[in-house]
């Protein structure tokens, strides 16, 4: 059975310069982008330097993945993944 890939991405090692709105751009050239979000500290707010993307579309979040992972965005070396499910 072939693995499923999500419909949320993994975002790491984004520049502290990057937004949410910058986020969501550089993914929405791949499909529709229903959420783009950068993961902030409680006290400060700063980005820590990941995110999520979420893709309306299956095929489109695994185009976006083959394309940006391992790309340089804002100086910095990208890395996109599968976001994992986590049972809370």
């Amino acid at each position: 059975m072939a693995q499923r890939i999500g419909l949320q991405l993994f975002v790491s090692r984004l520049s502290s310069y990057t937004t949410n709105h910058e986020l969501k751009r550089l993914f929405s050239p791949f499909g529709a982008v229903s959420e783009a979000r950068l993961v902030v500290e409680s006290k400060t707010l700063r980005p820590k330097g990941f995110g999520f993307v979420t893709f309306e579309s299956e095929a489109d979040a695994h185009k976006a993945l083959k394309a940006m992972n391992g790309r340089i965005v804002n100086g910095r070396l990208i890395f996109v993944e599968v976001a994992k499910d986590t049972e809370r």
